[in-house]
């Protein structure tokens, strides 16, 4: 990598093993032991690796941001699966008090109506003999 000292970044980063320093302009091996590239050696926002047009600064912030979009997905996507068991399940077991509650409303309605009908229809019995128009059944 040495050899490429002082030439441009895209000859230097044709090796995948070298470091291309854009603020000195030198080109290094790079730390295989360590992820980041040591401050001594190359500022973060200097260093260019794989591609000259990306700093490791700018490869990190997108990284962090990508990294925590998709995790923040993974967990909106639990959280939507989890409720829609969650009322799958509700569906599953029965109607629910709601449901029961107006029901019954429903029932007493019925009832009522039914009671009315059966009044009405004595009122109306009552006047038809009253008159003498009674319809025989």
């Amino acid at each position: 990598c040495h050899q490429y000292t002082n030439r441009s970044c895209e000859e230097c980063l044709k090796n995948v093993t070298c470091l291309w320093c854009a603020s000195s302009g030198r080109c290094v091996e790079y730390p295989v032991g360590r992820v980041l590239p040591p401050a001594d050696l190359c500022e973060l926002r200097s260093a260019r690796w794989g591609v000259c047009w990306v700093n490791f600064e700018a490869l990190i912030i997108a990284m962090s941001v990508a990294g925590g979009t998709i995790l923040m997905l993974g967990v909106v996507v639990c959280c939507c699966c989890c409720c829609k068991k969650k009322s799958k399940k509700q569906v599953s077991e029965g109607p629910d008090k709601d449901d029961e509650r107006a029901a019954r409303e429903r029932e007493r309605r019925r009832v009522r109506q039914e009671e009315r009908r059966a009044e009405m229809k004595s009122r109306h019995d009552e006047i038809r003999r009253k008159y003498g128009t009674v319809m025989r059944e």
